[in-house]
């Protein structure tokens, strides 16, 4: 394509508007002291630094009001020192708690961030009576939620370990959530989800993409060209994968292009959705169909919806509504 890739444009029309210690951080803390809110109350409260097998530990915490818990994580592996993780915590959830719940991992696109699903849907009212944990990570607009290649250096950026290893772990260690996860996510956040279920099938049990980019080798009948990983960061895109032309990197590329691993969803519940609305859309809808074709013919199935809207955060938000009971259903909650 000779405009930037779709995995990372996810708002194009509106870019740029946007260890184990114990760590003393300003919260709020429920009040009784089991560790998560009902009677709002801002005070200094002691946090224990959750841990990941990495190093990756929660480094501070921020009640965003008396559901809403941002984490601040502290990582080997994401390209700043720190990265943001937002929670939708469920009604009776601490960290004290004598169960565990599922989590939905929702995945932003590019130009986007952690908060953009909850500044920009309706999920903060979707789940309000769902026992469900909603994890919001913050990645970078062009992180193709990978761990980069960096010309066979590898090294830092390394979004999928962030996300499956840090994330994962520190949760199921620090913040009661079991192993029942869905995940779903729009555009680049679209590639995300389905590529990390594919690459972790047993850590998932739903996948959903909205006008995801789940092909970037178009390998969709008709499809010719490939997509430019990193450009939305003024990035060298060949760091993310490589070269699709080179066959060792072109091996690279497919082991993070959905269309390349759509066997290995086989068992999951599915779901794709995308539009007509504009160019970038459009894109996404013939790999989304591609895709579709792809998973038919290993007998795979998966629901999907074909719109005429465009790359906008109104149709994701209209999407997620639509996937929502198949998600939860998946994960029992």
């Amino acid at each position: 394509m000779d405009h930037p890739p779709v995995a990372v444009r996810s708002r194009a029309r509106r870019a740029l508007a946007a260890v184990a210690a114990v760590v003393t951080v300003t919260t709020t803390v429920l009040v009784g002291g089991t560790g998560g809110p009902t009677e709002a109350a801002p005070e200094a409260a002691a946090v224990a630094a959750v841990a990941a097998d990495t190093g990756a530990y929660v480094q501070s915490e921020s009640w965003v009001n008396g559901r809403t818990l941002d984490l601040t994580i502290s990582s080997p592996s994401t390209e700043r020192s720190t990265a943001k993780v937002r929670l939708l915590l469920p009604t009776g959830w601490s960290k004290t708690a004598g169960r565990t719940w599922p989590t939905l991992f929702l995945l932003h696109g590019g130009f986007d961030n952690y908060k953009s699903w909850y500044d920009n849907t309706d999920i903060e009212n979707l789940v309000a009576n769902r026992q469900v944990i909603v994890v919001l990570p913050d990645t970078s607009w062009c992180s193709a939620y990978s761990d980069w290649w960096n010309y066979g250096s590898g090294g830092r950026p390394k979004w999928e370990t962030f996300v499956m290893t840090e994330i994962t772990q520190i949760l199921s260690r620090g913040y009661r959530a079991n192993g029942r996860r869905a995940i779903g996510g729009n555009s680049m956040g679209g590639l995300g989800s389905m590529k990390l279920a594919a690459n972790h099938p047993a850590d998932f049990a739903a996948a959903a993409a909205f006008s995801g980019n789940v092909d970037p080798l178009h390998q969709y009948p008709g499809g010719s060209g490939n997509d430019k990983p990193g450009l939305a960061c003024l990035a060298d895109w060949k760091r993310v994968w490589g070269d699709p032309a080179i066959p060792a990197q072109r091996a690279i590329w497919e082991r993070n292009n959905p269309w390349n691993q759509a066997a290995n969803l086989r068992g999951l519940s599915l779901f794709l959705a995308a539009g007509t609305g504009d160019p970038v859309e459009s894109e996404t809808l013939r790999q989304a169909k591609g895709l579709q074709q792809r998973l038919a013919g290993f007998g795979i199935p998966v629901t999907t919806h074909w719109g005429t809207y465009g790359h906008s955060w109104t149709a994701w938000n209209d999407e997620l509504k639509r996937a929502f009971p198949q998600l939860m259903t998946a994960i029992g909650a």
